[in-house]
């Protein structure tokens, strides 16, 4: 294919995921009030409502509701692709190691939305609210409150990806996983400082941040030195097959 070619193809990947988003996100619309609801039950559930305090913000807050959703629904097509627009270019090696990694990537994502919407923001809503005095009452804007959400669950899917990268760079050789398991004191004071980065400032939205956060990290390295360990055997063995051998 000419530069061309790849520019009209890219132009094509690019069309198709917007006008995917755009379609879920309409769809997305008539269920916004019940999203909205679900996102709002840790309220609900801690006796708060939330209010609107300008006329468009409940209306805008559903727009967004509907948008988010509909990108969360279509992000393993829009990331399957743009997979296929670059796998021509892969070796056949370089797919193995990619395909798995972006499913594992994908599921790492909603594993971490989700562990925040069900357990992170839960707590932190107890835990904000009993800051509540008799003079002083809470008055959540809903705006605000589904900001809060929606950067709590982005910031853990994110943090979630890093057992990826770290199975990604031993994979590729760039480090070992002896060193990462060497440096985990330098790993455990980074993931503390991106938890309170990413985190709203309280002790305890960090720490539901930054220990399941390092517990993913010893698990990917762990995986990472069994990988190295299949390797090194499969090096030993000259990679001769079974019928070699005779």
């Amino acid at each position: 294919m000419t530069l061309l070619d790849h520019l009209d193809e890219l132009r094509t990947v690019l069309l198709q995921s917007l006008l995917v988003a755009a379609a879920a996100a309409v769809g997305g619309w008539f269920v916004s009030q019940r999203l909205l609801d679900l996102i709002v039950a840790p309220m609900t559930a801690a006796g708060q409502q939330v209010y609107f305090s300008q006329p468009m913000e409940a209306f805008m807050t559903r727009m967004k509701v509907a948008g988010l959703a509909g990108l969360f629904v279509v992000l393993p097509f829009v990331l399957l692709r743009v997979y296929r627009f670059v796998a021509p270019g892969l070796y056949p090696r370089e797919r193995r190691l990619v395909t798995p990694m972006l499913l594992a990537a994908v599921a790492m994502f909603y594993a971490g939305t989700v562990f925040a919407f069900c357990v992170m923001i839960p707590l932190v809503v107890q835990f904000m609210l009993s800051y509540a005095t008799e003079t002083m009452r809470p008055l959540i804007s809903v705006g605000a409150y589904f900001n809060f959400v929606a950067q709590t669950c982005l910031a853990f899917g994110l943090a979630f990806e890093l057992p990826i990268v770290v199975v990604l760079l031993s994979a590729v050789g760039l480090v070992s996983a002896r060193t990462l398991l060497s440096g985990w004191r330098y790993a455990a004071v980074i993931v503390v400082v991106v938890s309170a980065v990413l985190t709203p400032p309280d002790v305890m939205s960090q720490l539901l941040m930054a220990v399941p956060v390092m517990g993913l990290y010893l698990l990917s390295v762990a995986t990472a030195l069994l990988l190295e360990r299949g390797r090194r055997r499969d090096g030993a063995g000259g990679g001769r097959l079974p019928e070699d051998a005779g």
